[in-house]
């Protein structure tokens, strides 16, 4: 059932004596004490521009209304005064001398000297670090640079021949005693050709251990020197213009550096003028590379290229007869002609030559390998062939 509505005058608002006002409660049930009355004053809706005085006012001591003659003072007129007697003082009494947040010259340099250095805070160790694994940070200085550790040349042979290379740049040599008699013939060869050389720094076993990365078998010397200049491919095209038989050893994707290292060293061995490998999946020059290589990285250069197919066809250009190695080779290389400008192309240690590799070669040949192991290391299987090159010439 719907409640009637009265059509009588209604009244300013809905007061107590309202039959539908939400404050009238029978009689004997006293209001809950502290709760407001919920319904409009007795006065009707005011009127428009009139402010309500159901807002409380502000306590003593409190923010002071608008325009009032204690209060806030009119836009403009603020001042450090008014604010200070307004809202009392923000951070506490002020230091002598100081305004607004400003300090003398000897608040600001007993603030500064108060503050600890950065340099005194510990240094952060890596994650790393923390596990007490290696990391690939800067470990040591030479000649006042940082050198990471994986970058410095180690053992005799390799330090040997960068010293006395004329096309590299030393830097700084620890050695110890026994390393320093070792190298006695390259300091010698270095002397003779008048190469600016730093004097060597004598240092304990113990020292060479902590420069280098674990393992590494440095034979009492560690050397820090610049890289050596980058060859290009065309540079090789262009150095074996005058030699007819000129060789070249082709890396299709080989990534061990005890591989790459011990192809250098065959290379440089049986006179290849170069060892071209694809930049992105090669191995740097690092310590362990060229100790591997013992000092075959300062006589054939590594060329890196970003298409190896298109490197072979360079060299092809250039009359290369290029020759692949691979197990199902159609005859074995002891019957191919390798006279002339030639090119060994050897595949990764896991997959071999590549499809698009493969076919980019002039001709693809396999070693007369038996036996229970049908195949080598890419390293061994280099230095056959090299050998076979070297034979037929």
């Amino acid at each position: 059932m719907k409640n009637s509505r009265s059509n009588g005058p209604r009244s300013g608002g809905r007061g107590p004596s309202s039959p539908r006002g939400r404050d009238s409660r029978p009689e004997g049930r006293p209001a809950a004490p502290g709760k407001p009355t919920r319904g409009k004053p007795a006065g009707g809706k005011p009127a428009f521009g009139d402010k309500p005085s159901g807002r409380p006012a502000r306590p003593a001591g409190g923010k002071p209304g608008f325009g009032s003659g204690g209060g806030k003072p009119a836009y403009g007129t603020k001042t450090n005064d008014a604010r200070g007697d307004a809202r009392g003082p923000k951070r506490g009494p002020a230091r002598e001398g100081e305004r607004m947040g400003t300090r003398t010259g000897a608040q600001r340099q007993e603030r500064q000297e108060s503050r600890p250095l950065r340099s005194q805070a510990p240094a952060r160790r890596s994650a790393a670090s923390e596990l007490g694994l290696e990391d690939d940070s800067p470990v040591v200085r030479s000649a006042g640079r940082p050198v990471n550790k994986h970058h410095l040349l180690y053992g005799i042979h390799a330090v040997a021949a960068a010293w006395a290379n004329p096309t590299r740049t030393c830097r700084t040599l620890w050695v110890t005693e026994s390393g320093l008699e070792a190298l006695d013939d390259a300091m010698g060869k270095a002397m003779e050709a008048e190469l600016d050389r730093p004097e060597p720094t004598l240092v304990e076993k113990d020292t060479l251990d902590k420069l280098l990365p674990p393992g590494a078998v440095h034979q009492g010397v560690a050397l820090d020197c610049a890289p050596l200049p980058e060859v290009a491919i065309e540079d090789i095209v262009i150095a074996a213009q005058n030699d007819p038989n000129a060789l070249v050893v082709v890396l299709d994707q080989v990534t061990d550096p005890h591989n790459v290292g011990a192809i250098i060293r065959s290379a440089a061995a049986f006179g290849a003028k170069a060892v071209v490998v694809q930049d992105r999946h090669a191995p740097p020059l690092t310590g362990t590379l060229a100790k591997t290589a013992s000092g075959g990285v300062e006589v054939v250069p590594l060329v890196r290229v970003t298409n190896l197919a298109r490197a072979i066809d360079e060299l092809k250009q250039a009359a290369f007869w290029s020759v692949g190695l691979d197990e199902g080779g159609a005859r074995p290389l002891h019957q191919v002609d390798l006279t002339g400008r030639t090119a060994v192309v050897l595949g990764s240690e896991g997959e071999g030559l590549r499809r698009l590799t493969a076919e980019r070669c002039d001709e693809v040949a396999k070693l007369p390998t038996g036996g229970p192991v049908g195949s080598l290391n890419v390293s061994n299987a280099a230095a056959v062939a090299l050998y076979e090159v070297a034979r037929r010439r």
